[in-house]
């Protein structure tokens, strides 16, 4: 089984959402909370199915995960890979 850590990268495979970037912020198997800084905040995290996203091996390294650290690390990552 793969490992879900607060701060992991991924991305939407399902949903209206699909090829959305996201923060894991808590694990909650088989459902994971994950924030993207701007519509999805860490106060209202959306709630998505394991099977429905894909790790990206890109970790946010900070002490805490806050809306600002989390949009600037999704807005740095987009500029680099896509």
């Amino acid at each position: 089984m793969l490992k879900f850590e607060p701060g992991t990268l991924v991305r939407s495979l399902a949903g209206h959402d699909k090829g959305k970037l996201y923060i894991i912020i808590e694990e909650r198997y088989p459902m994971l909370l994950l924030a993207d800084g701007a519509l999805r905040t860490m106060e209202k995290p959306k709630s998505k199915k394991v099977m429905h996203i894909q790790l990206i091996h890109e970790k946010l390294e900070t002490e805490e995960l806050t809306d600002d650290s989390i949009r600037l690390f999704i807005k740095t990552y987009q500029k680099e890979h896509m």
